[in-house]
C-alpha cells in the first residue's frame, strides 16, 4: 500500500512540475526567446515541487515556503539573464515568488507538504 502512495506523490509533483514549467515558458515563447532559454526555464520549474515538497524548512508556514525556496534558488539563472536584459531581473523574481507560492499552495492543499 505505501508503494501506491509514493507513486501516487511522485506523479502528482510531476504534474504539479509540469504545469508550473509551462506557466512560466508561455510568456517567454511570446517574446520568441530561443530554446535554451525556454528549456532552462521549464526544467527549473519542474524541479521546484520535487525541491520545496522534501525540504523541512518553515515548519507549518507553507505559504511562504515555496515563494521562498523558489526565489533564493532563482538567483544565479538571476544573475546570468540580468547581463543580457537589466529589465528580466524584476519579472523573473516576481515570476519565481509567484509561481513557487503557488507550487507550495498546491503541494499544501493536496496534502504533500
Amino acid at each position: 500500500m505505501k508503494g501506491k502512495c509514493v507513486m501516487k506523490e511522485v506523479l502528482l509533483t510531476t504534474l504539479i512540475g509540469i504545469i508550473a514549467g509551462t506557466i512560466d515558458i508561455l510568456p517567454m515563447i511570446k517574446m520568441k526567446l530561443d530554446k535554451y532559454a525556454l528549456s532552462s526555464a521549464f526544467a527549473f520549474y519542474f524541479v521546484m515541487p520535487f525541491i520545496i515538497y522534501n525540504l523541512g524548512l518553515f515548519g507549518n508556514l507553507w505559504w511562504l515556503k515555496g515563494g521562498v525556496i523558489t526565489l533564493v534558488l532563482s538567483v544565479p539563472t538571476t544573475i546570468l539573464a540580468s547581463k543580457a536584459d537589466k529589465k528580466a531581473i524584476l519579472p523573473i523574481s516576481i515570476m519565481a515568488v509567484v509561481i513557487g507560492t503557488g507550487i507550495g499552495a498546491a503541494g499544501y492543499y493536496l496534502g504533500m507538504i
